[in-house]
């Protein structure tokens, strides 16, 4: 497999990066070490380490949302996100950071309100949006700014 072909994505179970063909990103490509299905169109919790391992190597945009446990919006908008990775399962990741758990990344990503989605694409932020959106929105968001 040529180095150009290769894409890069970080196992959101046990954070190990993995390369895989951009032909077999539809084939449901899993993990190298746990087996555990790398693009399978479902939302991913992230913790520390893993949300810094995906947000600067994955090869694929990342949209992860900022959210916590207590925040209604929050609640409100799950669904539509996870309806938003189904969709977008082949072209970009979906991903969740429980602010509350993960207090020093949400302070260092700058977030000062929740929900929050941020898209990462090569390494650094590309874009951001605030508050709780449809499906149809998020969908819309990525795909204008992860071109």
């Amino acid at each position: 497999m040529p180095v150009a072909d290769a894409l890069k994505l970080t196992c959101a179970a046990c954070g190990q990066t993995n390369r895989v063909p951009a032909s077999r990103l539809s084939d449901a490509p899993k993990c190298g070490v746990c087996g555990s299905v790398l693009l399978d169109g479902k939302v991913a919790e992230l913790d520390a380490a893993t949300h810094d391992k995906v947000t600067r190597g994955d090869s694929l945009p990342v949209l992860i949302d900022y959210w916590a446990p207590w925040c209604g919006p929050c609640r409100m908008m799950a669904p539509e996100f996870a309806k938003a990775a189904q969709t977008l399962a082949t072209e970009a990741r979906l991903m969740k950071l429980n602010t509350e758990d993960h207090p020093q990344i949400s302070a260092r990503a700058g977030i000062r309100g929740i929900p929050a989605l941020i898209l990462y694409r090569g390494g650094r932020e590309i874009a951001r949006l605030a508050g709780a959106r449809p499906a149809d929105d998020i969908v819309a968001f990525v795909r204008q700014h992860a071109r």
